[in-house]
């Protein structure tokens, strides 16, 4: 079993500083002005989002295979998977059971009682013990790595780099973070707005993301 985890891989050096510098091209007397934080602010407070793709970030997400789906329709970003073509899955990751709202379709609730949560528990370690039983199998008579892994569940750990520019970024978060993301989804991106905030603190200031 593994965890949903992100970690900073690269980012752009002096970031916010490179952005500003960007932002002034057309009062370039006062492009190496060492104050910006006013600029990024009017910046975001009037939507001039140009800048913010100037500079990029690039992390590496471990999730399951259903969240990796989720986060792969961010088409701004680019990306690079973890390949089943090539090497063997060997983790799953496991969630908890809530219950769907019958009220909002994108929202699930935290009220199952201890017994159902744990049945779901045993059963996603059953359904992962049975699918990883039959995919070592698959591998021992040779079959391609490619059609094992559609014996998998989507609960399969994966890994990917996710590359994006600032801007890409601060929309990401802003969505994904929201209540319409299913939780677990939440959780990473809640991670890499931990990481946005380290490396762009003028940014995440402006954004009020510092609280």
């Amino acid at each position: 079993m593994q965890e949903n985890s992100v970690r900073l891989i690269s980012v752009t050096a002096n970031a916010e500083e490179i952005m500003a510098y960007c932002a002034r091209v057309s009062n370039p007397v006062n492009q190496d002005n060492p104050e910006f934080s006013r600029l990024i602010s009017y910046c975001i407070k009037h939507g001039h989002w140009s800048i913010f793709e100037q500079a990029n970030m690039v992390v590496e997400i471990n999730t399951s295979r259903a969240i990796a789906a989720q986060i792969l329709r961010h088409r701004s970003f680019a990306f690079q998977e973890f390949s089943q073509r090539y090497a063997e899955a060997d983790h799953f990751i496991e969630y908890g059971a809530r219950r769907q709202d019958q009220k909002n379709r994108q929202n699930s609730l935290d009220d199952l009682s201890d017994d159902t949560k744990l049945w779901f528990v045993q059963a996603q370690k059953s359904v992962w013990e049975s699918a990883y039983g039959q995919y070592q199998e698959a591998l021992k008579r040779g079959i391609a790595k490619e059609c094992a892994r559609t014996l998998l569940p989507l609960g399969t750990a994966t890994r990917l780099y996710m590359n994006g520019t600032v801007r890409s970024w601060i929309h990401y978060i802003q969505l994904r973070t929201e209540v319409g993301t299913q939780l677990e989804h939440r959780e990473v991106a809640e991670a890499c707005r931990q990481v946005f905030v380290k490396n762009f603190p003028v940014v995440a200031q402006a954004l009020a993301w510092n609280a």
